[in-house]
């Protein structure tokens, strides 16, 4: 099987995404089982997309010369403070209870549940490799207001976040979710 790594995959392959075939992204919103869990599980991956969207507003912005060091300080703080604090009791609870129980329901799509916890393994490091980006970009605006240095140095770590994060959820999302559409959520609440 070639390199799944997170940071050179581009994809699961497709004998990971069998189940996808059955119950294809276009059709989630129309099954049964998919309000209540499935429906909460993807507003949290919508509220990483967000948060990271938010950041990249606030980064493109300091780069364009329109933030001034408070705000962006505050921006930086928040919303990466958000981020890295739900990725990770997301990423927990996904590793200890939900890919357990969702592993064992078929064998076919077993081994793309070992991939995504590995992801939360990778980007555990990445995230505490973003905070101190984020803490050395704030120290830089509290202790000289350099915007643009600040911004510059976060938003190239930010930007290799949002790629990997995102291809992350994007797998996450085509095994799991067709997984509980197929065998329900009983057990996961």
């Amino acid at each position: 099987m070639s390199d799944l790594s997170l940071d050179t995959r581009t994809g699961l392959p497709d004998a990971l995404r069998v189940l996808l075939a059955e119950h294809p992204r276009e059709a989630w919103e129309a099954h049964p089982q998919f309000h209540g869990l499935v429906s909460f599980w993807l507003d949290r991956h919508m509220m990483f997309r967000r948060l990271l969207e938010a950041l990249e507003t606030e980064a493109q912005g300091a780069l364009d010369g329109n933030r001034d060091a408070r705000r962006f300080a505050a921006a930086l703080s928040q919303y990466g403070g958000m981020l890295v604090n739900n990725l990770h009791g997301h990423h927990q609870i996904e590793d200890h209870h939900y890919f357990p129980v969702l592993a064992a329901r078929d064998a076919r799509v077993a081994r793309g549940f070992e991939i995504l916890d590995a992801d939360h393994h990778a980007l555990d490091g990445i995230l505490n490799g973003f905070v101190t980006t984020t803490n050395d970009a704030i120290q830089t605006l509290t202790k000289t207001g350099a915007v643009t240095d600040a911004a510059g140095a976060f938003h190239g770590d930010l930007t290799r976040l949002a790629g990997l994060l995102d291809r992350h959820l994007t797998d996450e999302e085509e095994v799991v979710v067709p997984v509980i559409l197929k065998y329900g959520a009983d057990g996961l609440g």
